[in-house]
């Protein structure tokens, strides 16, 4: 099973434990570059962990046991250089809106509109794809807030003279083959694929060579998922370095280094 992390969801679980239990002979394997449910909800990533027997499959790679490392070093992995698009928010969240993300899994959409609105936190974001592409990058995808916001982000950046589409679960199907198929063409001319909702998982595009994570988020999972996208190495058809800008949110909750993905659910596990 590809993305792995969701086999406990209760739909995947059924289907799982329905195909195991056909009879015959055979063996679950699981797939995932985050083997993890959450980032502080021990009980949900032991489910996972219990799920698969605990056992995870590791690379044996000597006396470093990082697998990151490994990764980067032999060119399966783009060396990442990680950078905050700093911005100063028009509103601040209320203590009572803290409270409330403090109790919910991931972003409420109030919050999302609310930093989808901010003139200075959206200019912020096109400077920052204005910089990249001034530093060579031709493939940028980034992440929005929302559908609109993506629509917003791309028409911002067509008013500067740069190649900018929008896919989201609302793109009708013929039309996302035909903006995925230009966005992965060998043309040089930059192009900034704006995205919500989509392209997080099953999408590969090896000369991505930068990511723009405009979409705050309380899932490690998530935010892992995102920077994947730009850090296809050589030995994938990508890229030997590649950057992952993040936007900072002052006040709120956020990630800035994908490393932590990979280490943070060492302890729910018990080695193959």
């Amino acid at each position: 099973m590809d993305e792995a992390h969701q086999a406990v969801a209760p739909t995947y679980r059924e289907v799982i434990e329905g195909l195991c239990g056909a009879g015959g002979e055979g063996a679950l394997l699981g797939l995932t570059a985050t083997p993890g449910r959450s980032w502080n909800d021990v009980g949900a990533d032991e489910a996972l962990s219990d799920f698969f027997g605990g056992s995870k499959v590791v690379l044996e790679i000597g006396d470093d046991p990082n697998p990151v490392k490994y990764l980067l070093d032999n060119g399966y992995l783009a060396r990442p250089a990680f950078q905050q698009i700093e911005y100063a928010p028009e509103i601040r969240p209320s203590p009572s809106e803290l409270r409330k993300l403090a109790k919910l899994d991931d972003y409420a959409d109030e919050t999302l509109d609310k930093l989808a609105a901010d003139t200075a936190r959206n200019l912020a974001i096109l400077d920052a794809a204005k910089g990249l592409i001034a530093r060579g990058h031709t493939r940028i995808i980034l992440f929005a807030v929302s559908v609109e916001h993506a629509q917003d982000m791309a028409s911002g950046l067509a008013a500067h003279g740069i190649a900018a589409a929008v896919v989201s679960g609302d793109t009708p199907g013929a039309k996302r083959t035909s903006i995925l198929k230009t966005f992965k063409s060998a043309t040089s001319r930059p192009q900034v694929l704006c995205n919500f909702g989509v392209l997080t998982t099953g999408f590969d595009a090896p000369r991505t060579s930068a990511a723009i994570i405009a979409r705050p988020t309380k899932s490690l999972v998530l935010y892992s998922q995102m920077v994947g996208r730009a850090t296809r190495g050589p030995q994938a058809g990508g890229n030997d370095t590649c950057e992952i800008l993040t936007v900072h949110d002052p006040a709120y909750p956020g990630f800035g280094d994908i490393a932590e993905a990979f280490f943070n659910w060492e302890d729910v596990w018990h080695g193959d």
